[in-house]
């Protein structure tokens, strides 16, 4: 299993360290914001349209959800993280996974011992999470960290005393049941833009767990210089949006008016002044009357 201290992070800007012994390293692409322009129109070469024309099909194909020019590109990662969060990404079926395999070679003793600030104990809220907040001293949350180092000791003992000497022991596809899953794997994540920007919408979020939410933001910070229209409007139109219903949408209907709609207009002296205020194009500004009946 590759060492975190094997890669010279300072040289090669396509890894980053996460976590206490991890990593993620972007080794390779397919693609850029070219290509998902290029499939949507269905052109050949980069065409005679204008930068800000790229630009707003691009934002118009996330914000209408037409996926099929975004599948267009690929990211590939080599990862290296704590086998409980490796069991959360594995979760996201669209990608190809290949993994370390226990069965095949003997595992490390790198087992992940969190933070001591992240020792908390379980939200009153969320019936899967950590209390962001709670009143633990120094004392309490070492004695939980020492508890980790403790049965991470243990287990690595005793997988070592089932192997035997020079594999003379038990299987290794046995031996390898009593390790717990805050040990490290490693693996090759590949996955089309488009289910990996799926991905980070749901692990980046911060109801997700603190430990792949690391990695996902790394993922992210590593691919989007590679693709920086799309993941401007994934941005915009996907992370940072909000979803509403039926119900929602009625009640804001209601507390909305045209009259208040036409003063705000009046105010900011035309609608365009309106649009580009609040970072619209003419296009959706139109659509978002549409949406609330202002037209």
């Amino acid at each position: 299993m590759t060492k975190r201290s094997d890669i010279n992070f300072d040289e090669d800007k396509n890894y980053v360290p996460v976590l206490d012994h991890g990593f993620v390293g972007l080794i390779d692409h397919m693609g850029n914001d070219a290509a998902v322009v290029q499939a949507a129109r269905v052109s050949y070469g980069a065409g005679t349209k204008q930068v800000q024309d790229d630009r707003n099909l691009i934002r118009y194909l996330v914000r209408h959800e037409h996926t099929t020019p975004i599948e267009m590109c690929e990211v590939k990662f080599h990862l290296k993280m704590p086998i409980f969060v490796m069991r959360q990404l594995v979760r996201h079926r669209t990608a190809s996974i290949n993994e370390y395999s226990a069965r095949y070679s003997v595992m490390t003793d790198e087992f992940y011992i969190p933070e001591l600030d992240q020792i908390a104990p379980q939200s009153t809220l969320n019936k899967q999470g950590r209390e962001d907040f709670d009143e633990w001293d120094l004392t309490t949350r070492q004695d939980y960290q020492h508890a980790f180092m403790r049965v991470y000791h243990n287990s690595y003992k005793d997988y070592n005393y089932l192997l035997g000497k020079d594999g003379e022991g038990v299987a290794r596809e046995l031996s390898r049941m009593v390790l717990p899953v805050g040990g490290y794997t490693e693996l090759y994540w590949k996955a089309n833009l488009k289910n990996f920007l799926h991905m980070i919408r749901l692990r980046a979020d911060h109801h997700a767990q603190w430990e792949i939410r690391e990695y996902a933001n790394a993922m992210y910070e590593l691919a989007k210089p590679l693709f920086p229209e799309v993941c401007n409007a994934f941005e915009d139109y996907q992370q940072n949006c909000m979803r509403l219903s039926r119900m929602e949408i009625d009640l804001i209907k209601r507390l909305l008016s045209k009259d208040k709609w036409n003063d705000l207009v009046s105010d900011q002296r035309s609608e365009d002044n309106v649009a580009k205020v609040f970072g619209l194009s003419k296009r959706e500004l139109t659509e978002f009357k549409g949406k609330l009946d202002l037209q």
